[in-house]
């Protein structure tokens, strides 16, 4: 069984800084990215984490915003903000070993589609993840709620994603592979549509936003519009509940910032185009009325643009 021995994660947010202390235990690791702070005390300080029992654990880890100082990869996970993925896609070609696979674990849509344009569909795939996580000050990680991992086996690569399932076991974080992205996207692009936005909005955590009925109807409202577009692509979400789905994260993850909160609270550009503005694109294509993330998207605008937001609704 082939297991990926040398691994490179572009994004040292909150996310990427969780893997890479997580899979350095059992693999080469290098985390490549452009926050300057972050990367100073990284290689400074190091990376202490706390995890969601309260214990602390403390990292070194290889750290670089330079693309000639990153090893040959066997694997290489894409953690950086969707915005960002073009540029990033542009230097696979520089950083995969022949035979190795890139996996794009972010939010929203068309991800996979940008860099499979740069390396080859047969080296390129996907997956979910609903670990939440928060950085507090550069070298400070909040893994604030454990949650599933899942990603989708490339044809004829099967001993390679044995492998790797292998090593993100060993790593402590579990993994589940499937076959077929379409269901795990749309259902990923469902949940984060119900919660990034409203919890940037509301400026809470996850937890909060199960504890008022009209948040909650909000976001079962925007999760049942990405269901409904869903299912016009023939993509079933139908098994899944999805509005269980949704207060499962924000229990799991009850005192974790989303990403999107995270930006808003930094002052950077949000990911709600690729997520609220995904939605409303696909639903004027089909045909299908998008009312709610329609709205979730120009509040977000407008909050980005430092404008006060109402939220009517």
């Amino acid at each position: 069984m082939k297991t990926p021995n040398s691994l490179v994660i572009f994004g040292i947010g909150a996310l990427g800084t969780l893997f890479g202390s997580y899979l350095n235990k059992v693999a080469e690791v290098t985390l490549v990215g452009n926050w300057k702070a972050q990367i100073q005390v990284l290689r400074e300080k190091g990376l202490t984490v706390i995890e969601p029992d309260g214990t602390q654990s403390f990292h070194r880890l290889s750290v670089t915003n330079q693309i000639t100082e990153i090893p040959p990869a066997d694997l290489v996970l894409i953690l950086v903000k969707s915005y960002q993925t073009k540029e990033v896609a542009a230097q696979l070609s520089q950083v995969l070993r022949s035979g190795g696979i890139v996996i794009t674990l972010q939010n929203g849509l068309g991800n996979h589609e940008q860099i499979a344009q740069c390396v080859g569909t047969e080296r390129t795939s996907l997956g979910v993840t609903f670990q939440g996580a928060t950085m507090q000050t550069p070298g400070l990680l909040n893994h604030a709620g454990v949650g599933a991992t899942t990603l989708v086996r490339l044809p004829g690569r099967e001993e390679f994603f044995q492998g790797m399932e292998d090593l993100f076991d060993r790593a402590g974080i579990p993994v589940t592979l499937v076959d077929n992205a379409d269901r795990l996207v749309w259902t990923k692009l469902a949940v984060n549509a119900a919660i990034n936005p409203l919890s940037a909005l509301l400026e809470v955590p996850n937890g909060s936003l199960i504890k008022e009925g009209k948040w909650m109807n909000l976001m079962i409202a925007a999760a049942q519009e990405v269901t409904t577009i869903a299912a016009a692509q023939q993509i079933d979400l139908s098994e899944d509940d999805l509005a269980q789905r949704v207060i499962e994260v924000c229990r799991a993850t009850a005192t974790n910032h989303s990403s999107m909160l995270q930006d808003v609270e930094k002052g950077r550009t949000t990911e709600v185009e690729a997520i609220c503005g995904q939605v409303v694109s696909y639903g004027r294509r089909l045909g299908i009325p998008t009312p709610i993330n329609k709205k979730l998207l120009g509040w977000i605008q407008a909050k980005e643009s430092g404008k006060i937001v109402n939220l009517d609704f």
